[in-house]
């Protein structure tokens, strides 16, 4: 089982950015597809972004051209780079992972559940 800390979350005006760091332990040399994902109180989960073993990237539509994801394999570390940050942006955010499998495409945005592993998350808020 693979262990995720996230980090970077904080409070900024609308219009900032904050930069989200999940770092992995357990099996570093597997490959593993890794996504972000949100919650906002009393709403239900939502995907963020993915990103699979060979840099493919998945956005929601709603933090497209604003959110980048990227990740250091070197380090075990993904990351979110959220940028003009807007209030409905408030949220906590999950780093997860699923063990990649050959000839199977990496879960994307609405297969939440397919992701077996999860951290504990950071807490992002946006005042306006």
């Amino acid at each position: 089982q693979l262990r995720l800390v996230e980090s970077g979350g904080g409070s900024v005006q609308a219009g900032g950015s904050l930069r989200l760091s999940c770092t992995a332990s357990g099996f570093p040399n597997i490959r593993y597809c890794m996504g972000w994902f949100r919650q906002a109180p009393g709403k239900e989960r939502e995907g963020v972004a993915t990103i699979d073993i060979d840099g493919g990237l998945t956005y929601a539509d709603s933090v497209k051209g604003r959110f980048t994801i990227s990740r250091d394999d070197a380090e075990s570390t993904l990351y979110l780079q959220l940028n003009s940050l807007k209030p409905e942006d408030t949220a906590m955010y999950f780093c997860a992972a699923e063990v990649k499998r050959l000839d199977v495409a990496c879960p994307g945005l609405e297969r939440s559940n397919d992701y077996s592993d999860w951290g504990q998350g950071t807490q992002v808020t946006v005042s306006s």
